[in-house]
């Protein structure tokens, strides 16, 4: 399958390139901005590397021929309104529509827990990411959005508690690793598709959780 990985040089993104490339047989495409991250990423994994800038115009083209999409690029939940609009907002949806002009068969976004009801201090951030969200939901590809909580630089367990929505309030925190896991898992497990799930570190093995969503 061949799949482009959307923000990969990001901490997830690197993250999801390195899982792919030692538990899959998917040909991975890596979406960067700055041509000098190549090389690092093609060590990584990465069979090809695409420098598009998210934040200008996308050539269509870059998505031709790719089976799915995984949307893990961020402007961080600490940047501004003007440039979380821009990349987690305006840039998701460019690749939707080019997602959907290419007929690209799923496509997987990076989302962010309480993203169906933004407030707080980052209210601005989760309000790019639930509209980015329900354009996807609406755009009629199959997809599947992963809400996890607080991401950590822990290291994986790959044990996870996921559901639409989480009864839980104190600890919503996850390694990035497990997210990684989780993004690539859901393009091969067809009971993710069209399915939204919030996620944080739980007890289950990720592949199971996402058996029985």
């Amino acid at each position: 399958m061949k799949v482009l990985i959307v923000g990969a040089n990001g901490h997830t993104g690197r993250l999801i390139i390195d899982y792919m490339a030692t538990h899959t047989e998917d040909h991975l495409y890596a979406m960067i901005r700055d041509e000098n991250q190549e090389k690092e990423l093609m060590k990584l994994g990465a069979a090809e590397v695409i420098v598009t800038d998210l934040e200008q115009e996308i050539d269509h083209e870059i998505t031709k021929g790719m089976d799915a999409i995984i949307f893990a690029a961020g402007s961080g939940s600490h940047t501004g309104p003007d440039k979380t609009i821009e990349v987690d907002q305006e840039g998701a949806k460019k690749l939707i529509d080019s997602a959907k002009e290419n007929q690209i068969s799923h496509f997987v976004m990076l989302s962010a827990i309480g993203a169906d009801e933004p407030q707080g201090p980052i209210e601005h951030y989760l309000t790019a990411k639930k509209e980015a969200d329900d354009y996807l939901i609406n755009s009629g590809l199959t997809y599947t959005i992963v809400r996890p909580g607080g991401l950590t630089h822990d290291s994986s367990t790959g044990k996870v508690a996921i559901a639409e929505k989480l009864d839980i309030v104190d600890e919503r925190q996850i390694p990035r690793g497990d997210v990684a896991h989780i993004l690539v898992a859901s393009l091969h497990i067809k009971n993710a598709q069209n399915k939204i799930f919030e996620v944080i570190s739980g007890d289950k093995d990720i592949e199971k959780a996402l058996e029985i969503i």
